[in-house]
């Protein structure tokens, strides 16, 4: 036993020193790789964008552009639900008062609000004032400034919370930041934060138009920062809006490509059809002003700013509106200061009060107030029952789910494979067609490993490491791990493989690994920044990992002239759903497992322990979770080893029988049980004869 082992240790420590120097060829630094891949592939999409010459080519363009919008965001109820509106307390100050508020944006979904309502009588036009990623959300100190100061000039205000922000958070004191994987929650539902935003400042302007104090005719919105991003979406999209200013928001989505970003300004799979320049038309002939810094980050920078200005500057002219568009610039940083607050006063001035030439307006004498003494809830008296991002996340995901696991739709799964195949294709943001693989495979060396290094696309290069058994059964395994590419070659679950008679290969998949982007993490997202990027192409992460494990198979059978007869692909951790997704979407993979892999996106708390690219939007609204991406794998052998929820707890036996149920009855249906095994035994030698058995 002993001599075993130390022969085993021995095999490992060899391993180690042959898988450094197969990476020894992969030397130079190639974290950056991805990012350039990812700017090419976006300069590709939007290569061909031209104006449009008419304006009835255009309002064909903007037709079309709006359908795809509402494609992305499907957060525009067909009947939205009453608004119950609720006054909290009242407030007095010099000039104004404030009302504290609340009202209803979707059924148990409250938005709380300020109204900053002016001692003036008649009607009055009205601004939306939207916060950014400020601690205090409405509260800051930077917000109220614009508030009580366009309040002062005669303007009737409507400050209000985003949805995850301010006192809408999961906690109830402020500081709260709805992006990485909380707003990240919202994609599998098909409900983007960004979308969402947009609906809720429409039910905002709704509740503007029921107040006797403002005409509905002019309504105005602005916002700094997410707050800018708010104002050009709802600007572009809410015509009952007059005017927008989007402060420190507007660059372009190519811009984007680089930087960090919350969820809340991703529009998935945006660059397939448009740049940020087609959004700011949108809002043509209305009045639009771009406010920029000269000191802010790139993606909000003058010159990328200039870019979609001037691609937005035709449709302007064709409306016969051409100075109802301005950019507006400021040698300042990141923020909404004094003189840009005062050049947003007098654009709004002139869009919805019909006065003046759009100069700025001298700021009335105002002091912010105490941000806690002005909440709608101070301290912790929000009421417990509050319907927060995760929990709205899980009630909507319970009720996509319900009708996906009855008699007839798993009648559904069994008769139709092919669409399920194509459905789960399209979500993961299709396969591009194949292109050289530029293969370089090594001999296999005295311990019998060798290199594969291969292109799965153009800019891309991959490594694999190929171990081959001492008695190959005619096997291959493909072992995932996301954390540890090619160091799962040396795993406990490798090592029980190979023992029976299984090739193991290993790799770091694009944007993984050395492979991962510098500060590539945020948050509870190691894969924050790359994530992103990749849901802008509309290209989610796992479907190009998916993808890479598609072209090592075509890569191992090049080398070898064929695969061989038993193919398994193993996903350790947070890699079990690209191991369940490369097993359903290629018909080449006879085996697969899990192992201790997220077993459900419903989830109840915000993602722990998982991936950002693992979010895939509309996946659980158009496939399913989990067990139903599983169940297109039928009738392969499937082991699902262990589970974790979506906050990352271990799952009980009791917990992982019910969530997998779905696919129990499936695999019963079908008449082929005895392939399956659902267990939370992760010892890896009984994944490795789980895995083994025909």
């Amino acid at each position: 036993m002993r001599l075993r082992l130390c022969f085993s240790l021995l095999s490992v420590v060899c391993l180690s020193l042959v898988s450094s120097s197969a990476r020894g060829a992969d030397a130079p630094n190639r974290r950056g790789e991805f990012l350039a891949f990812v700017k090419a592939q976006a300069a590709a999409l939007r290569s061909n964008d031209a104006p449009p010459q008419t304006i009835d080519e255009w309002n064909q363009q903007r037709e079309k552009l709006r359908k795809q919008l509402a494609v992305v965001w499907r957060v525009f109820p067909t009947e939205n639900c009453p608004l119950e509106p609720k006054k909290l307390g009242e407030m007095q100050f010099d000039g104004y008062r404030l009302e504290k508020l609340i009202f209803q944006t979707r059924p148990g979904v409250w938005m709380t609000a300020h109204a900053y309502v002016p001692d003036k009588p008649g009607k009055l036009p009205a601004i939306l004032q939207v916060h950014g990623h400020w601690k205090e959300a409405k509260q800051a100190p930077t917000v109220q400034s614009r508030c009580i100061g366009a309040a002062k000039l005669g303007f009737f205000v409507l400050a209000v919370d985003a949805f995850g922000a301010g006192e809408r958070g999961i906690d109830k004191k402020l500081g709260e930041y709805h992006g990485e994987m909380v707003g990240a929650m919202l994609f599998p539902l098909g409900m983007p934060l960004s979308g969402i935003q947009v609906h809720e400042n429409m039910r905002a302007v709704d509740y503007l138009l029921t107040r006797p104090e403002v005409d509905g005719s002019r309504i105005g919105v602005t916002g700094a920062s997410g707050g800018g991003n708010q104002s050009m979406y709802a600007g572009a999209w809410d015509e009952r809006l007059s005017a927008a200013v989007p402060t420190c928001s507007v660059g372009n989505y190519q811009a984007y490509l680089g930087a960090a970003c919350c969820m809340c300004e991703v529009v998935p799979g945006a660059l397939r059809f448009t740049e940020e320049s087609g959004i700011l038309a949108l809002t043509a002939p209305r009045g639009l002003m771009v406010t920029s810094a000269t000191k802010d980050a790139f993606q909000f920078s003058v010159g990328e700013a200039k870019k979609s200005l001037a691609a937005a500057q035709p449709i302007f002219d064709l409306n016969q509106r051409p100075s109802a568009l301005k950019h507006a610039v400021f040698d300042w940083h990141h923020d909404y200061s004094q003189p840009m607050r005062e050049t947003m006063y007098g654009w709004m001035t002139r869009h919805l009060k019909l006065e003046g030439d759009s100069s700025p307006i001298p700021e009335p004498t105002l002091k912010p107030a105490d941000p806690e003494s002005i909440r709608c809830y101070p301290g912790d008296s929000r009421p417990n029952d509050w319907l927060t991002v995760p929990k709205f996340a899980a009630r909507e995901a319970r009720a996509l789910l319900a009708g996906k696991d009855g008699a007839s739709a798993q009648r559904e799964r069994r008769e139709e494979p092919a669409r399920l195949r194509e459905t789960l294709t399209n979500l993961l943001g299709g396969f591009p067609q194949s292109s050289p693989l530029q293969l370089d495979a090594s001999q296999f060396d005295a311990l019998g490993v060798r290199t594969l290094r291969f292109s799965p696309e153009p800019g891309l290069t991959l490594n694999a490491l190929h171990r081959k058994a001492p008695a190959n059964k005619n096997r291959i395994a493909v072992v995932l791990d996301l954390d540890d590419g090619e160091g799962a070659l040396k795993s406990p679950l490798a090592e029980q493989l190979v023992g029976r008679g299984w090739d193991v290969v290993a790799l770091d998949l694009r944007a993984t690994g050395k492979l991962a982007h510098e500060r590539d993490s945020i948050g509870r997202a190691p894969d924050h920044n790359s994530a992103e990027w990749s849901l802008w192409l509309g290209r989610p992460l796992l479907g190009q990992w998916t993808y890479d494990v598609r072209r090592l198979l075509d890569a191992i059978a090049a080398a070898d002239a064929k695969l061989p007869q038993q193919v398994a692909v193993v996903g350790q951790s947070t890699a079990g759903m690209v191991a369940l997704c490369s097993a359903a979407t290629d018909a080449r993979v006879t085996h697969v497992a899990t192992v201790g892999s997220l077993a459900s996106y419903v989830s109840d708390v915000p993602y722990q322990g998982q991936r950002l690219g693992l979010m895939v939007p509309a996946f659980l609204r158009d496939l399913g979770d989990v067990p139903h991406v599983a169940a297109v794998t039928e009738p392969r052998r499937l082991v699902i080893a262990g589970g974790v929820s979506g906050g990352g707890q271990v799952l009980s036996a009791t917990d992982l029988t019910a969530t997998y149920e779905p696919l129990t009855k499936l695999w019963q249906g079908a008449g082929v049980k005895s392939s399956l095994s659902v267990s939370i035994n992760t010892d890896p030698a009984s994944i490795a004869d789980e895995l083994s058995q025909p």
